[in-house]
């Protein structure tokens, strides 16, 4: 009868014992108060998907668009920008442009994250922890330099590319960056753009073009044959850029919300609306739709829709995206063979002109219920005028810096390889590997 009384005794006790450890052990892993879980969840798949916008999706749907003989080198620059800048993001790009809200930089008060902890957050994202939100901003810098090397394919030598980059990086990047989401001068006159049509493609599309016209063309442009190796692996980097876009702008809400939901949409949107727009461009012109023409236009989309994506509807989203499957056409066909630049991978027709383009009609289409701007056809002409100011600043600047860099970096390199290894190919030329 004893034995029979103790055991309910023992089990009460393991019961109080097993409520008591996990009174103690709830507030250890529970999320730090204001930091939400389901958006510190969200957060982190969004940022996945921009590093593999980079590698594997833009390595891929850059190497697919050049020659055989250059795809190895093509790839080495999408790797070369995810390990340049991650370390100068964390060392002090960050910083620079995050920490303060000076109108032309940042400050180094998280220089190599000083004080940044398990608990902090930052202003802008209150509900995630600030390691995260430096870690997905990481991401925004990493595909920005990358995306310049497509200017420059198939003849930049590696070495100046790299120190390029980090030039680049510091001089054009974190300034932008600072004066748009960090708080400067012109986040203070109100121009918007909710994922990167300044910063990101704009900046890039136009310092490509520079760079494309300081190098010059490659041997042989006009008359050799310079068609893509691989347009297989240009339409699966289409795809990893698609998807990837998801959280490049619908990552931008910082947040598990409807506006991160209503920017995917008008996102994917604008991608399918560039695509068939330029698809039928060339049906009409040339009588056969190209593949290459249809990945263009989607990639058109997406970048054109990325400065508006966070302010507008879903139906404004498939108005800008077939507005920027005309227009990047345009751009990439008869604005080029005008001028006779070569920029090898069109990044200027497609993203430049394209973050351009969207960022001018965020100001159009800007609704106050998305994302609580208005635009013109909200009575707000105003705001037109504050984004037409804010490319000017963008072009400007990304002109006279990045030729003041490729002048700096040509002192002390070579920026073109020779014209032997040009035409041997920069597989062999600069990495000594080549594809069989």
């Amino acid at each position: 009868m004893g034995a029979f009384l103790l055991r309910p005794a023992r089990g009460a006790v393991a019961t109080i014992s097993l409520s008591a450890i996990c009174s103690f052990a709830t507030p250890a892993f529970a999320a730090p108060s204001g930091i939400n879980t389901a958006d510190t969840a969200w957060m982190i798949v969004a940022t996945a998907l921009v590093l593999m916008m980079t590698i594997p999706g833009l390595a891929l749907f850059y190497s697919g668009m050049v020659r055989k003989k250059n795809v190895l080198a093509t790839m080495a620059q999408s790797l070369a920008a995810v390990m340049i800048v991650s370390i100068l993001w964390v060392a002090f790009g960050y910083s620079l442009v995050f920490a303060g809200d000076g109108p032309w930089v940042g400050t180094l008060d998280r220089l190599f994250l000083t004080g940044m902890g398990m608990d902090s957050v930052h202003p802008s994202a209150k509900t995630i922890p600030e390691a995260l939100f430096m870690l997905y901003q990481m991401t925004f810098a990493i595909i920005t330099v990358a995306l310049v090397a497509g200017s420059v394919a198939d003849r930049m030598r590696f070495s100046a590319y790299l120190f390029f980059s980090v030039l680049w990086f510091v001089l054009v990047y974190v300034p932008l960056a600072h004066w748009i989401w960090g708080g400067g001068f012109l986040a203070s006159m109100g121009v918007v753009d909710f994922a990167g049509g300044l910063v990101v493609h704009l900046s890039a599309g136009v310092s490509g073009l520079v760079a494309a016209k300081v190098m010059g063309n490659r041997q042989g442009y006009g008359h050799d044959n310079l068609s893509p190796f691989d347009l297989s692996l240009a339409v699966m980097g289409t795809g990893l850029l698609w998807v990837g876009w998801f959280g490049f702008n619908g990552g931008s809400a910082l947040a598990a919300d409807s506006r991160a939901v209503m920017a995917i949409i008008a996102t994917h949107l604008a991608a399918c609306a560039g695509a068939l727009v330029w698809g039928g461009i060339e049906w009409s012109a040339r009588r056969k739709p190209s593949v290459l023409g249809m990945i263009s236009g989607a990639v058109a989309g997406l970048g054109t829709i990325t400065p508006a994506s966070g302010f507008v509807t879903p139906w404004q989203g498939l108005v800008i995206g077939m507005i920027a499957g005309a227009v990047c056409y345009w751009a990439c066909t008869w604005l080029k063979h005008r001028f006779k630049y070569d920029d090898s991978l069109d990044v200027f027709g497609v993203h430049g002109v394209g973050g351009m383009t969207g960022t001018l009609l965020a100001g159009v289409f800007a609704t106050a219920s998305i994302g609580g701007v208005s635009g013109l056809i909200e009575g707000h002409p105003q705001q037109l005028l504050i984004q037409f100011y804010g490319v000017l600043v963008t072009l400007v600047w990304c002109v006279g810096v990045t030729y003041a860099i490729l002048k700096l970096v040509s002192i002390f390199i070579p920026l073109r390889v020779t014209r032997e290894h040009e035409l041997e190919g920069l597989d062999i030329s600069q990495h000594g590997e080549a594809l069989q």
